[in-house]
């Protein structure tokens, strides 16, 4: 790559714990990445309209609040709104498994439940950019 992978890390709605979520962005710009952090109780469309003035190759999304089925899906037709088809969408939290398979027949890339290794999101994030994104 000519630059370095650069990634969202969001906080949407009104879940207010985001240690998980800076210990996420701290790892991945520890990997090398460039991280923007967009802080808590975003909306989606702060979150999608981040993601295209900042470029971003991928947006990861912490949700602990369950609302994942309503966040997620609003997040994809956002992103196809506004042309971000080669962005990855990913994230983690408390979601079940059978949900974690619902989104990602939806489009979502693969979600991290928590205790995940940090070096397996970094992977993650790294091959999938790699292979999907052209700089």
């Amino acid at each position: 790559m000519k630059r370095p992978v650069r990634v969202l890390v969001a906080k949407v709605g009104l879940d207010g714990h985001d240690r998980g979520a800076r210990i996420i962005a701290t790892s991945l710009r520890d990997a090398g990445m460039e991280v923007i952090y967009t802080g808590l109780r975003q909306t989606p469309e702060m979150v999608v309209n981040t993601a295209l003035q900042e470029d971003v190759d991928a947006i990861g999304v912490s949700i602990l609040s369950g609302a994942h089925m309503t966040v997620f899906p609003k997040l994809i037709e956002l992103m196809k709104a506004k042309g971000l088809d080669d962005v990855l969408l990913t994230g983690g939290g408390i979601i079940p498994d059978s949900d974690m398979k619902n989104l990602q027949e939806m489009g979502v890339g693969k979600l991290f439940p928590p205790g995940t290794p940090t070096a397996d999101i970094v992977a993650y994030i790294s091959s999938w950019t790699a292979e999907k994104r052209q700089f």
